[in-house]
């Protein structure tokens, strides 16, 4: 098949290399406003075409989908435009700028039946692979509660603030591993540099009191990529920064022993082996765009489909309620 790339920033030319390298794509088409990146792309992947008119490859039939990797607010607009020329569609994260343009594109997608999918990429890592295959094992038990830190220095947006930058990655994760919905949102942030929160906490409620936290920062001195997930049986650490041994479980917890009443009731800790699984080592993005070719093919629905895309994008736009209303806990439908 033939794919058309639209925006190649920071990111687009990463999608381009994985679908050029996918043995069921035969051309890619890069378009970009800026010359200088098409020129830069044709010379490190000389195979592909470049266009710097968007509109020409949604005229193009033999162009079956479209990947949009620009910034957010354009987001809608091109996906729109190209589901309705009747592409498919692989949107970079966060879906969009709002859940009600979300939705709408959901709803052409269906109505097209074309497949409309979003950039979740570490939804295919071998690390969160791993943890979602050892939660549903029951090994960790009850979630009680899922933490992250996604911190470092830069890069600024100028459209999006830290949480609709940095939190989409996080949320996505969470998503794919609680399994659950969440009730409400709660956000407390700051501006330090432009009109932008360059630093955030975002708290995401459950029912049976599981919390789900995310802190966002890009004014660390330090690059931090960790998640803390603990259970009423074990624990699991994944740590994004380690070259190796990326995810951790622990046989640590808490258990309590109840006595005669309740005014003897005993804490105690379980403290026993930790132990490091072997995860895949492919890398995402390839398994990314390799479920985005084969569900066109297939028509089946992708892992990251326009739905998960759509739960970040709620979550996100809570979020922003919340911290335009001096961070009142925002509740979820």
């Amino acid at each position: 098949m033939k794919i058309g790339v639209i925006g190649l920033g920071y990111w687009g030319p990463n999608i381009v290399r994985n679908l050029i390298s996918n043995k069921n794509v035969a051309k890619v088409v890069c378009c970009d406003s800026n010359p200088k990146r098409l020129e830069s792309t044709k010379l490190r992947l000389p195979t592909v075409e470049t266009v710097t008119d968007h509109k020409a490859i949604l005229k193009d039939p033999s162009v079956v989908a479209v990947a949009v990797v620009t910034p957010v607010s354009s987001h809608y607009r091109l996906a729109k435009e190209a589901l309705e020329a009747g592409k498919h569609v692989l949107i970079e994260k966060p879906m969009t700028d709002s859940v009600k343009t979300s939705e709408e594109l959901i709803e052409i997608a269906e109505r097209k039946k074309l497949t409309l999918m979003v950039d979740h990429t570490f939804v295919y890592t071998g690390a969160v692979k791993k943890i979602r295959e050892i939660v549903d094992k029951g090994e960790v038990g009850d979630i009680l509660y899922f933490d992250s830190v996604r911190v470092n220095l830069g890069l600024f947006q100028h459209d999006i603030n830290v949480l609709w930058d940095l939190a989409p990655h996080d949320i996505s994760i969470m998503d794919y591993v609680v399994g659950k919905e969440p009730e409400f949102v709660l956000a407390i942030g700051a501006k330090h540099y432009n009109d932008m929160e360059d630093m955030a906490y975002l708290t995401v409620g459950f029912r049976d009191n599981l919390v789900a936290h995310f802190h966002v920062n890009w004014l660390s001195p330090v690059k931090v990529r960790r998640i803390l997930i603990g259970g009423s049986k074990k624990m699991v650490v994944f740590d994004d920064m380690e070259p190796s041994e990326k995810v951790k479980v622990y046989d640590k917890g808490v258990e309590i022993n109840e006595e005669e009443s309740v005014y003897q009731t005993l804490v105690q800790y379980r403290t026993g082996d930790m132990y490091a699984p072997q995860i895949e080592q492919t890398e995402a993005l390839s398994l990314m765009c390799g479920d985005f070719v084969s569900s066109i093919i297939e028509g089946k629905k992708p892992l990251t489909d326009g739905c998960a895309g759509l739960k970040v994008v709620k979550i996100l736009e809570a979020s922003q309620r919340s911290l335009l209303n001096h961070n009142a806990v925002i509740k979820l439908k």
